[in-house]
């Protein structure tokens, strides 16, 4: 399909039902949700990576018997 059919399916509702503003509206949530869990990971990822060194600190001390 051409870039310029697939344009003109859309500013008639053709492709899926789905007008021009209804497809702004979904691609601009989907950046909103992308956005949103790209945040969420980059703190998970943080709480994860100080997990593992506290539990890590923790048994070494139990190995040397400091704990």
């Amino acid at each position: 399909m051409s870039p310029l059919a697939l344009i003109g399916g859309l500013a008639s509702g053709g492709i899926a039902g789905l007008s021009l503003p209804q497809l702004l509206i979904a691609l601009v949530g989907m950046l909103v949700v992308l956005i949103v869990g790209r945040i969420v990971l980059k703190i998970a990822w943080r709480l994860v990576t100080i997990g593992v060194v506290v539990v890590g600190a923790l048994l070494i001390l139990v190995q040397f018997g400091l704990l």
